[in-house]
């Protein structure tokens, strides 16, 4: 599929961000608003009939009590963006910016959130349509019974949405918390990589000539390669007979003029064939962990620089980060046939991931921060002894 990557990296920033699942609820709850107030105008249709005590609100009752739950939800919602907010820019501050995309992505937040602002529409939503008797124009008055109980339904679940976030918040920029959802994903992520390159093993990449390539591409656009389409890319060589080779990966800068893919085509590339090629990347403002396990590495490393910098002073978060990493290790060692040897990739085209890579990017890239301070300084010693068998 032509843009299939730019697709990838919507559907990381979306699910990075604040706004989808709460408009998607507000959006649900308009629907589910105007369904119940029809439902409400033809009871008679209903199978069955609630009991009297469930559905006996009267005009100002219904008035009061829905204007109620707006205002304290909405006002609620306004404290808990606050909470957020701070959470954020403490995270953001102590344990390093790149981390503020993992406090976005949190499923629960983006949640709570949404369940409040739906809450707030559906009340005002029913409130419109509560109506006072008038003898001159011959409007009855009308209640809606079943669009009532519904909002009350959903103020209780947004007083537990409520509880369930003011727990959330701090359990989420726990420093500890932080570095094992960090080092559990780097973990998850080795694992997926070792039993996907045991998949692979019966396939092999084109070699690569040792001539100059025929044709390079460059993406004409600044920034870090954030989604790369392997399997568009992989098409595009079975079906054209190029030689491909990826030149540039997820996490990686590039200019307007850096060359991204080269190809071995006997020929020159069409235009169209040309944006074929670019079209297998997307590319932002930052790095990301999407296809790109070396982040998560460097996450844990940023965690312990500054954990170790002398205005924190914090050796037992640099421990952790290094447990953490040290796990990841293990885990490329032992996993399957693990990446000691030859190293490991999930795609045809993309390049192995090997130990070696893994323990520059975390322990030889953290040792410079660990030689100043005496307690992580010995825990490291103490974790590369066991990596090289000398525990």
């Amino acid at each position: 599929m032509r843009n299939r990557a730019l697709f990838l990296k919507l559907a990381q920033d979306i699910r990075a961000s604040y706004w989808f699942i709460p408009a998607a609820l507000v959006l649900a709850a308009l629907a589910l608003a105007h369904a119940s107030e029809w439902v409400d105008r033809h009871t008679g249709m209903l199978p069955f009939q609630l009991p009297a005590a469930f559905i006996d609100t009267q005009v100002d009752g219904a008035r009061s009590t829905l204007s109620t739950i707006a205002t304290s939800v909405i006002g609620v919602t306004g404290v808990m963006f606050s909470m957020t907010v701070v959470a954020v820019s403490f995270a953001a501050g102590n344990y390093g910016p790149r981390l503020i995309g993992n406090f976005m992505r949190d499923r629960g937040n983006q949640i709570s959130l949404g369940i409040l602002i739906a809450t707030f529409v559906y009340a005002l939503s029913i409130l419109r349509a509560v109506q006072d008797p008038s003898e001159a124009s011959g409007v009855d008055a009308f209640v809606p019974q079943y669009s009532m109980l519904i909002a009350m339904i959903g103020c209780v679940i947004a007083v537990f949405a409520m509880i369930y976030f003011v727990h959330h918040v701090p359990e989420t920029i726990n420093v500890s918390n932080i570095t094992a959802n960090l080092g559990r994903q780097l973990e998850l992520e080795v694992t997926k990589m070792i039993e996907a390159d045991a998949e692979l093993t019966s396939s092999s990449a084109p070699e690569v000539p040792d001539s100059d390539p025929d044709n390079t591409v460059s993406l004409l656009t600044a920034g870090y390669i954030q989604t790369l389409n392997y399997d568009q890319i992989e098409a595009l060589s079975t079906r054209e007979n190029w030689t491909i080779r990826v030149d540039k990966l997820p996490g990686d800068f590039v200019t307007r003029y850096t060359t991204v893919v080269s190809v071995w085509a006997g020929d020159s590339l069409s235009d169209q064939q040309v944006t074929e090629l670019r079209d297998c990347y997307a590319v932002g403002t930052s790095r990301t962990e999407h296809q790109n396990v070396l982040f998560l590495v460097d996450e844990l490393v940023e965690m312990l620089a500054r954990a170790l910098s002398p205005g924190v002073n914090d050796p037992f978060t640099a421990i952790n980060c290094l447990n953490w990493m040290h796990n990841a290790l293990k885990v490329s060692q032992f996993q399957g046939d693990g990446m000691v040897e030859d190293g490991a990739r999930k795609h045809l085209f993309q390049p192995k991931m090997t130990y070696d890579t893994l323990f520059q990017r975390s322990f030889e890239a953290s040792l410079p921060y660990c030689e100043g301070d005496h307690l992580a300084h010995a825990h490291y010693k103490m974790l590369v002894a066991d990596l090289q068998g000398k525990a």
